[in-house]
């Protein structure tokens, strides 16, 4: 093993026998996929990695990310990413800009198993059409070594609309959606946040840095705490305060990335008694990425329905074991392949206070945890461009029980993506 001393002075780890990847390298891959959440894509991805004259190598000086996609469920997504190191002395620059277009999003109501969800009705009834737009550009420096100031401007743009699909019951009467029956109902707290709004937010935390690399890390600590602001004067529709807290853990069991445990551990909470429900499904992310859309799916807990759960406090964590079975060398790259063995879960620890009683809509008084597992397979290529394919299914599948907690959490998803998830 081999130390690569980084442009912050961050000794990074190279294997020995490893090709030095220098100057750029493109990972091009045609996006044909498949989401359980928006069904087959097809469109395409670049990554462009700028590794320098090699010295940081497994990590990158700059890095840039282009995507546009088309998914079967009706949705489109079209994002560029940006990461420097070294244009700024000393501070790292993250910028990125997604538009994301979906006629069929998820919509199955807020605080998880405080809303009933009915696997025998048709899917349309849980869905919206929602474009969202989201910006953010980051700056991040060392205050010492491996701790870090994180400051940056979000700006996301939401809007939602009911769909016009009517579910048509044997007596001839038309039911609306559940978003439709919520915006009906009064249940959404601020005036006008059902159909969505802008959030104009600066975003500041502290970061905690340990890895050994950051594509696929196999050993240290990688903790953030964040504080977000979106008050009124800065042009904010609906004006909130959030934090969050997230805390990643890397545990070599077997040492040069044969074997290793990680965990993530993450709590979204909202400071006071608001925040507009659209914001509340996302893991809040500083850097090159947007924030994590909902709490459900590849992004967050994979097996789950996506925005499942959403509250005003939500707590969550994923934990899997990752075995690198095989490395070897392919056309002037490093390559590995690794499968993987998960448990994610989630749960509302504070709800989303509506206007009203949810009456019939209503399951449970309180929120009880979300729990999936499942596995996955991934090929690695310069420990930076990452496939990965996954299936996961919820516990609630796997019990089959006539309880009606049970059966709430969906059928399983399968995804095709890029990436480890944390």
């Amino acid at each position: 093993m081999l130390l690569a001393v980084s442009s912050t002075g961050i000794a990074r780890a190279q294997k020995e026998g490893d090709i030095i990847k220098k100057g750029l390298n493109f990972g091009p891959l045609p996006a044909i996929a498949y989401d359980g959440d928006k069904g087959f894509e097809v469109g395409a991805i670049l990554e462009i990695f700028d590794y320098g004259d090699g010295t940081v190598y497994p990590n990158y000086n700059s890095k840039w990310y282009f995507e546009a996609s088309y998914y079967t469920e009706g949705s489109a997504l079209f994002q560029i990413q940006y990461d420097n190191k070294t244009l700024i002395p000393g501070v790292r620059w993250s910028s990125s800009i997604s538009a994301s277009i979906d006629k069929s999003n998820d919509f199955y109501g807020v605080n998880g198993y405080m809303n009933r969800f009915d696997f025998s009705t048709s899917r349309f009834f849980y869905r919206q059409d929602r474009t969202r737009i989201l910006a953010n550009t980051d700056f991040s420096g060392y205050i010492c070594p491996h701790l870090k100031w994180e400051i940056g401007y979000h700006g996301n743009w939401y809007k939602i609309s009911d769909l016009s699909t009517k579910v048509r019951d044997k007596k001839g009467y038309q039911d609306p959606t559940l978003f439709g029956q919520y915006v009906e109902m009064g249940l959404f707290t601020g005036e006008g946040e059902a159909f969505g709004g802008f959030v104009s937010s600066i975003r500041a935390g502290l970061m905690l840095d340990t890895r050994d690399k950051e594509g696929a890390p196999s050993k240290g600590v990688w903790a953030e705490a964040h504080i977000t602001a979106a008050p009124k004067w800065l042009g904010t529709t609906h004006e909130h305060y959030r934090y969050s807290l997230t805390f990643r853990n890397y545990l070599p069991l077997v040492k040069h990335d044969i074997l290793t445990f990680a965990y993530r551990i993450n709590y979204e909470g909202t400071i006071g008694d608001y925040a507009p429900y659209y914001v509340l499904p996302h893991i809040t992310v500083m850097g090159e990425n947007c924030d994590k859309d909902g709490m459900g799916g590849y992004d967050t807990i994979r097996g789950l329905l996506r925005s499942r759960v959403m509250g005003l406090d939500m707590l969550s964590y994923n934990a899997e074991l990752r075995w690198r079975f095989v490395e070897f060398k392919l056309i002037n790259q490093n390559w590995a392949l690794a499968l993987n063995a998960f448990s994610d879960g989630t749960w509302t620890t504070r709800a989303y206070k509506t206007r009203t009683c949810m009456g019939s809509l209503q399951l449970f008084d309180k929120d009880r945890p979300h729990i999936t597992f499942g596995g996955g397979f991934r090929i690695i290529m310069n420990e930076n461009f990452i496939i990965a394919v996954e299936y996961g299914l919820p516990v609630s599948w796997i019990v089959k029980s006539s309880n009606p907690i049970y059966r709430q959490d969906g059928d399983g998803a399968f995804y095709v993506n890029l990436g480890y998830l944390f």
